[in-house]
């Protein structure tokens, strides 16, 4: 069979052999438009000399040679209808499948994809049902509903946005992965004029998850090259699920040597999860492939543009998008491991994806905080999916601008700007100043020293640990430590003494005092001693308030206070807790009580009869009613309390706990005083308690051996006089007067259950 291009003629030819042992002069009949005064034997043996239609004759070749017998030629001229090729210049727009159907095998789906729910938009479709229910409803009633519609409609709308404007990175992970995400070629044909799709990589193979072609935009040619997902099962699994073997990226490499030979900016698309990894792809150099690509695109003499429409893995993605700039859609993300392979590494699990997500910082806006990505293109609310074509428009102006950019660049100029862009990624300089929110990130955080953390931080700590103890008492459970701030507190006040000190000049006196006591022989000291000590603390306290930070002390003060007494309502709070359950649930089972309920029914009932609802405006007989149940119900309640073994000690009214609290506080006051006699009467006590503390603060930073024990001595001393003192005749009727007085105030108190203490 042989082709002429200028006529598209097809010459047959049909040869018959008979006897190859015979020679016949008989002549070769032809039919066509071929000249019957050339032998067919000529023209045969001419054409093997390469030189076609030219008998042998005439070339001075005497000797022509034997005749095959029956030897048939026939010539048939196809009519076929010409056009321009590839595009016609009048197009016919009523073809079925689009103008540009004949220059590319994608076409149109023939039915339009089905709708697909992400997980967490799932609310969202609740409105719509609704909404949908509603015009259902209107249309079978023929009632106007408009207006419950329309509050609907704006509902969905409001709840579309705030959910769009606050995805998560998993969640926008989940978008771009989206079955119906408009695709490579989608946006190709929907951004330009004229496209034609170049295929092979010129080595046997054509692979259909990378897409190459040249198209126009405002009549700009520009070379496109991306990958392509399929748009359902069918699709995807000719198209490999848009992952690329070594035979796509050679294809997209011989394309870019086009491109970059004929000046044709570079125009890529990105969306794959990755490089195909199978044991043939290996075997046919898939690392090698791509890393062919990195190297030649670094090269290339013409702009490049990259665009991550979907989601960019690792290698797969980076071999076609070394470019001067890297544009990602609002909800495509780009990463070198996906979430989940990441959790199953860190986390053992792949329920983990969300956390490796958020953290590996793949989404657009994160890559360009990082200066990976160079810009974000807007997605329309709903992902790209929900308006393709309103997406595609956004994609051709971000090229557009891009290349306006780049174009005005020289060559030199164009190949520095794509080295630089990858040279600082990731990278550093020494002697540069720090971003303060990167410095952040690159030490371990450490406590503040004492004095620099603000009065404000401090008020923050104690009050969110308020809210926390408040909170943990609403769902009856308390379990939180509050040693660390009650430290940190203790370190601030401490600092603040210190430099109070300081500035009344006490610090240095207090030097020179230590230093005289390190001088003496013996480790008693002297009444002159414990007199200049104690004048010297006198002094401290008279002038403290003059001190330059006496209100920041003050003001620490009240805050360890406050959160002390947090920590003892926490403790006492948390031991109550098992108790407490106790008494509720004994509680129920008295309310449950046949008689009881009829008793509580039937004063419910008198009360609404009686139409008043203060209690001070019952009358008598109501009065008695009332307490008559109440009385019985705190029976009950004794009574079950005491035969589940939890004892009731007495019955005291919220009145009488004051005046319990007062007498016990009065009864603290008279101790306190009577020990402060005892300690001022007794010379060899009080010099003990001033030993221990000069002993206390000369070893402040880093106590010896020989000093603990010496203060733990110290300790034990003063312990054991002051429990003599306890144990005097006066402490002792003191303390017999306060039980008999509380002992009366039992007796007189109103029957009701000691109440549970509040902390606010």
């Amino acid at each position: 069979m042989c082709h002429r291009r200028n006529g598209y003629h097809t010459f047959s030819l049909r040869l018959k052999y008979a006897d190859m042992a015979s020679v016949s002069q008989s002549p070769v009949t032809f039919s066509g438009s071929l000249s019957s005064a050339t032998s067919a034997s000529d023209l045969l043996r001419s054409s093997i000399n390469g030189v076609n239609g030219v008998p042998l004759k005439t070339l001075g070749k005497g000797h022509v040679g034997h005749r095959r017998k029956g030897l048939d030629i026939v010539a048939k001229v196809r009519k076929v209808k010409k056009h321009e090729y590839p595009w016609p210049q009048d197009p016919d727009p009523n073809v079925k499948g689009g103008v540009l159907s004949h220059l590319s095998p994608f076409k149109p789906l023939k039915e339009k994809p089905k709708p697909v729910t992400l997980e967490f938009e799932k609310p969202l479709m609740d409105l719509q049902k609704k909404i949908i229910d509603v015009q259902k409803m209107a249309n079978e009633t023929g009632l106007d509903f408009s207006d419950q519609i329309i509050s609907l409609e704006n509902k969905y709308q409001q709840a579309l946005k705030d959910l769009y404007t606050h995805l998560t990175p998993i969640q926008r992970v989940n978008i771009a992965r989206h079955p119906n995400r408009p695709t490579f070629l989608d946006h190709v044909f929907n951004i330009t004029e004229k496209f034609v799709e170049l295929h092979g990589d010129r080595a046997g193979y054509d692979d259909p998850a990378i897409v190459t072609g040249i198209g126009t935009i405002n009549g700009r040619r520009f070379m496109f090259m991306g990958h392509q997902k399929g748009r359902n099962t069918k699709e995807n699994i000719q198209r490999n699920f848009g992952m690329p073997t070594p035979h796509g990226y050679r294809k997209a490499l011989r394309m870019m040597y086009y491109a970059d030979h004929h000046g044709f900016p570079i125009v890529t698309f990105v969306d794959t999860p990755g490089a195909f990894a199978d044991l043939k792809s290996e075997e046919l150099g898939q690392g090698e492939a791509i890393a062919h690509n990195l190297r030649t695109m670094f090269g290339l003499k013409v702009p490049i543009v990259s665009i991550v429409m979907g989601e960019g893995g690792s290698g797969g993605a980076l071999a076609i998008c070394c470019a001067n700039k890297l544009l990602m859609l609002e909800n495509a993300v780009f990463y070198v491991a996906s979430p989940e392979a990441c959790a199953a590494i860190l986390w053992k699990t792949a329920k983990a994806s969300p956390k490796a997500a958020e953290k590996l910082k793949i989404t657009a806006n994160e890559l360009c905080k990082l200066q990976v990505a160079d810009g974000i293109i807007p997605e329309p609310l709903g992902g790209a999916h929900a308006d393709p074509h309103w997406t595609s428009e956004q994609i051709k102006n971000a090229i557009l601008e891009s290349m306006d950019e780049l174009e005005k660049m020289g060559t030199e100029e164009l190949l520095r700007h794509r080295m630089l862009k990858f040279r600082k990624i990731g990278g550093f300089q020494e002697g540069l100043p720090v971003d303060p929110e990167k410095k952040v990130n690159m030490k371990r955080k450490e406590e503040p020293r004492p004095g620099l953390i603000s009065d404000k931080v401090l008020q923050g700590e104690v009050n969110k640990l308020k809210e926390q103890i408040l909170k943990a008492k609403e769902t009856s459970s308390i379990n939180m430590d509050q040693n660390g701030l009650i430290e940190k507190l203790q370190r601030e006040i401490n600092y603040e003494f210190s430099e109070a000190a300081k500035a009344l000049g006490i610090e240095e006196k207090l030097s020179i005092m230590r230093e005289e006591f390190a001088k003496a022989e013996n480790e008693q000291l002297t009444s002159g001693q414990i007199e200049n000590l104690e004048s010297l603390k006198n002094e401290f306290n008279e002038n403290l308030a003059t001190a330059p930070n006496y209100g920041r002390l003050k003001y620490k003060l009240s805050l360890l206070k406050e959160i002390t007494e947090a920590k003892i309502f926490a403790e006492n709070y948390k031991k109550t807790l098992p108790l407490k359950a106790k008494v509720n649930e004994k509680f129920k089972e008295v309310l449950e009580k046949s008689t009881l309920r009829q008793n509580i029914e039937n004063l419910k009932d008198k009360i609404e009869k009686s139409g008043v609802s203060a209690i001070e405006e019952f009358d008598q007989e109501l009065k008695e009613k009332v307490l008559e149940v109440r009385e019985q119900l705190e029976s009950e309640f004794v009574n079950a309390l005491e035969s589940s073994g939890v004892h009731v000690a007495s019955k005291v009214g919220q009145t009488s706990m004051s005046m319990i609290k007062a007498k016990v506080d009065e009864l603290n006051a008279e101790i306190n005083h009577i020990i402060q006699d005892v300690i001022e009467s007794t010379p060899d006590l009080k010099n003990k308690i001033e030993i221990l503390k000069l002993e206390v603060v000369k070893d402040k930073s880093a106590p010896s051996k020989e000093s603990k024990e010496k203060i733990e001595s110290l300790q034990q001393q003063i312990k054991q006089d002051v429990a003599d003192i306890m144990s005097s005749a006066a402490v002792k009727e003191r303390y017999e007067q306060l039980q008999a007085e509380l002992a009366e105030i039992s007796v007189g108190s109103d029957g009701s259950l000691i109440k549970e203490p509040s902390y606010a």
